[in-house]
């Protein structure tokens, strides 16, 4: 039989009414978007199915229903929200929530296909880490006993087939350009400008997309955990020497539940009393969430896994995804990148972010790295051109804002152009100063807000300018605004998003609820779009 699937209502302010056409325009999606929330943003369809149809109806996952998606949410806060929900909604709320595209999917649209059985891998969510590799290897029992009707279908999720470089099952390869540091003496930041040659990679993006990269690690931390082993450099494993595939192909970071579960099979008595514990997500000593696949050796020391198996007990290396900072039409055939080096120490240890320091350090010009194109999801500049913008990004944030600042220039797009950036220091930290000063001189950027939370007594953030010129954010809002956000989930963009309430309320004349609804509104439209993580 044949399902069908419900229409929106649609709802229309009349040109009588005391609003502006785009105040119009943004009242008739928020009232559409209120009254059919299912039909908005989520991962799912509503399907009507005729009354003869056998079984209970099937409840999939969608943003729209999902009150813990929210990325500054703990997963025990998240998954208590989702307790009494259908599993593919617990699936969900068990995601990082967010929507970064790193697993090939967005958050509702992986925990669909893993209810759909579309997706077998439960490890994929790299931002959610062991807690939700954790949750989803429990929830994953219950999968087995849903039988989901051929009618219901997610909407989004991963084709079987990907074009060349559009996911990261088809990585294709480019070239590594260079590099050049965006701090300047004094800084206590380490943050790079990286450029790909995509000439010969058959690669295209646009503007919001994200690259993503399948990096090296370090040979340093290789070589000292094939020590560890007691093994030789050039012992042979799935066709290739140990340390080539400790290099390329597993993550040596976190170390998984298998690794410990491993070790239980090798050891007795208390070390195997420890490595069950930690198994189980047990912190035994308190260090659990530290402790990296090095750090695992070194805490067992004396038990030698067989590379063989200490291998299969690893996780595979996941790809890193960055915000592309560049625009093609500004830059044919090239591709750019702003990137923070990660570096720091657990207790006597220097610890290495993966991807970003094999960035800054160990790739050289010429080399061709294994790399894809995400595309993004709900981030991209107004399809009209005379939209004005609101862009907030921090740091590296501002990575898709100066491609987007490209874009509009390249384009000759006449709407306002209105970038807040904020960092530590004005001396040593203001990224792409000199391309921005240029882009205010020519017009392009109408607007340009900084703030630096170490110049001055007192922090000084990105929110804070947001409050001192509410007014100005409040009118452009009116006039049809689009709002973006892109940089830190957890802390940053929760901020923003309450500054933001705080300015609608305060210049829009509106009670907290009314303000905290209208920004809700401007998501479901589409005029308020994040890339967090």
């Amino acid at each position: 039989m044949t399902a069908h699937v419900m229409v929106p209502p649609v709802i229309v302010v009349p040109e009588t009414a005391p609003f502006s056409p785009e105040q119009r325009a943004w009242l008739s999606g928020f009232l559409a978007a209120a009254v059919t929330p299912d039909l908005f943003g989520g991962g799912a369809v509503s399907v009507e199915t005729p009354a003869t149809t056998a079984g209970p109806a099937v409840i999939l996952a969608n943003n729209d229903e999902a009150p813990w998606h929210d990325p500054a949410m703990p997963i025990d806060e998240r998954m208590k929200l989702a307790g009494s929900k259908p599993l593919a909604p617990r699936l969900m709320a068990a995601m990082a929530q967010q929507d970064c595209g790193q697993c090939g999917y967005n958050c509702a649209d992986y925990a669909n296909a893993l209810f759909e059985k579309k997706e077998e891998r439960l490890n994929l969510c790299a931002p959610g880490g062991k807690d939700t590799a954790r949750m989803l290897k429990a929830l994953a029992e219950e999968i087995g006993a849903n039988n989901t009707p051929a009618a219901v279908k997610s909407v989004g999720t991963q084709p079987a087939a990907s074009a060349p470089g559009t996911s990261r099952e088809t990585a294709v390869q480019a070239r590594f350009l260079g590099r050049r540091k965006l701090n300047a003496e004094g800084s206590e930041k380490d943050t790079w400008h990286i450029d790909f040659d995509l000439s010969q990679s058959g690669l295209d993006y646009t503007v919001g997309d994200s690259f993503g990269i399948f990096p090296r690690n370090e040979l340093g931390l290789v070589d000292q955990i094939i020590a560890m082993l007691g093994a030789s450099h050039v012992t042979e494993l799935r066709g290739r020497t140990l340390r080539e595939v400790l290099r390329d192909d597993v993550s040596l970071g976190l170390a998984p539940d298998s690794l410990f579960e491993l070790l239980t099979f090798i050891t007795g008595g208390k070390l195997r009393e420890k490595a069950r514990a930690l198994a189980h997500g047990d912190d035994p000593d308190g260090d659990a969430t530290t402790l990296d696949v090095l750090g695992v050796l070194q805490k067992f020391t004396g038990i030698r896994p067989h590379p063989e198996a200490f291998v299969d007990a690893l996780e595979p290396m996941q790809p890193r995804l960055y915000s592309i900072s560049s625009s093609p039409k500004a830059a044919a055939g090239q591709l750019s990148l702003t990137v923070d080096a990660v570096r720091y120490v657990i207790g006597k240890r220097k610890r290495l972010g993966v991807a970003s320091t094999f960035l800054a350090d160990r790739v050289w010009p010429g080399e061709a790295l294994n790399v894809y194109v995400q595309k993004a999801h709900n981030f991209a500049l107004p399809a009209d051109p005379n939209i004005p913008v609101i862009m907030i990004g921090p740091g590296t944030g501002v990575a898709p804002f100066r491609a987007f600042l490209q874009e509009r220039q390249a384009t000759n797009a006449p709407g306002k152009n209105w970038l807040f950036f904020g960092h530590q220091h004005q001396m040593s930290d203001f990224f792409y100063r000199e391309e921005f000063d240029a882009l205010q001189t020519k017009g392009v950027l109408t607007r340009l807000s900084l703030a630096w939370s170490r110049d001055g007594a007192q922090k000084f953030y990105v929110q804070d300018r947001m409050r001192e010129v509410g007014a100005a954010i409040w009118q452009w809002l009116a006039e049809g605004a689009h709002f973006y956000i892109c940089g830190d989930a957890k802390r940053m963009a929760k901020d923003v998003e309450a500054a933001l309430v705080d300015i609608v309320s305060q210049h829009g004349v509106r009670s907290t609820e009314e303000a905290i609804a209208y920004v809700s509104g401007l998501k479901k439209v589409g005029r308020y779009q994040a890339d967090v993580y």
